[in-house]
């Protein structure tokens, strides 16, 4: 079955409340000079994400190590787990080009950041990410067309959401995972190539010099139970969560509002899952020239231009589980201490 004919199976044409309102020409011609003044890479803020993201995973495995009893061993897992979600959405940062734009930007976030999570390259995830920005929701769009199934289709049964994150965090969906990453970009892949792509040889190179290291030091078991089980477990619980969280992927239309969501998380959240204000995926697709940094400032843009339908928003990810995933009408009011928008990472 061709892409484009599994997507229209799998659609119900039930469109999301819309996020953004239309606004007059004039105003939509202010907002988007003063979006523009903050278009490109961040470089501080990404390598604030990178270092703390390493130094998060150091501690946590040197204490597990260290105090070697379950409790800890399962606190590391957890909080490597949450870190390799990071370094995926460092590598999207990345695709960007908004962490560097400099010649070397691939190249260490491929060590970084690509590489350590064993099936990641910038170059390749390119390929499908940003052919994904420039054909949404359309038959060359790939996400729109692997996330057609039963599984990526909202809202679902309380059963079904259940088996899908026990299947993740057993890891029984990992061997999908890795046949997912062959990149499909139904003929556009040269569309997309790296103007500074890292040299083939870095990657077996870096995994040569990283195994060596492993048996030198009798490091294998350690890097089997606190890096390779977190990463095909708990952080596949967290790409998935990441991934509904974005868009509905069972509608047939290729307007943004349709189909993308937009959630405010509470600091709670963003401290126990830190995403970049992946959240705020709606204004990523509307200027894919913003870092990650700047997002909440455009989203508090529009609220005070009153741009955005307040109702739709979400507030935080048991009311996106409630109302989007599981279809469930119902939801309270935000609390009055609410974040009117996320802050800068």
């Amino acid at each position: 079955m061709k892409p484009r004919d599994m997507v229209m199976s799998a659609v119900d044409h039930k469109t999301l409340p819309p996020i953004i309102k239309t606004a007059s020409p004039e105003l939509e011609a202010e907002i988007r000079v003063r979006v523009r003044n903050l278009f490109g890479a961040r470089p501080l803020p990404f390598m604030r994400q990178l270092i703390s993201a390493w130094l998060v995973i150091t501690i946590a495995i040197t204490l597990a190590i260290w105090l070697d009893n379950v409790w800890m061993s399962l606190i590391a897992i957890f909080l490597v787990a949450t870190r390799q979600n990071l370094l995926g959405l460092l590598v999207h940062e990345q695709v960007h080009r908004l962490g560097s734009r400099g010649p070397y930007g691939d190249l260490l976030t491929n060590l970084f950041a690509a590489y350590p999570l064993l099936v990641l390259t910038v170059e390749g995830y390119a390929q499908v990410h940003l052919a994904h920005h420039k054909y949404f929701y359309t038959g060359k769009d790939p996400d729109y067309a692997r996330k057609s199934g039963p599984e990526w289709s909202i809202p679902m049964s309380r059963g079904q959401f259940a088996r899908l994150f026990l299947h993740d965090i057993l890891g029984l969906n990992i061997l999908r995972l890795i046949r997912s990453k062959k990149p499909y970009t139904d003929g556009v892949r040269d569309e997309f190539r790296r103007r500074h792509p890292t040299p083939q040889w870095v990657r077996p190179t870096y995994w040569i010099i990283v195994a060596g290291a492993l048996t030198y030091s009798g490091g294998w078991a350690h890097f089997l139970l606190y890096w390779v089980l977190p990463l095909i477990t708990v952080a596949q619980c967290l790409v998935r969560l990441g991934a509904l969280s974005e868009h509905k992927y069972n509608v047939n239309s290729p307007e943004l509002n349709d189909s993308t969501h937009l959630i405010e998380l509470s600091w709670w959240e963003r401290l126990l899952l830190p995403n970049m204000n992946f959240t705020l995926h709606h204004y990523h697709h509307m200027y894919p020239g913003l870092s990650f940094a700047t997002l909440p400032l455009v989203h508090q843009m529009y609220k005070e231009a009153d741009l955005v339908h307040q109702e739709n928003i979400l507030h935080g990810y048991g009311d996106f589980i409630r109302r989007r995933v599981l279809g469930e009408q119902h939801s309270p009011a935000a609390p009055a201490n609410w974040p009117q928008s996320a802050p800068p990472a």
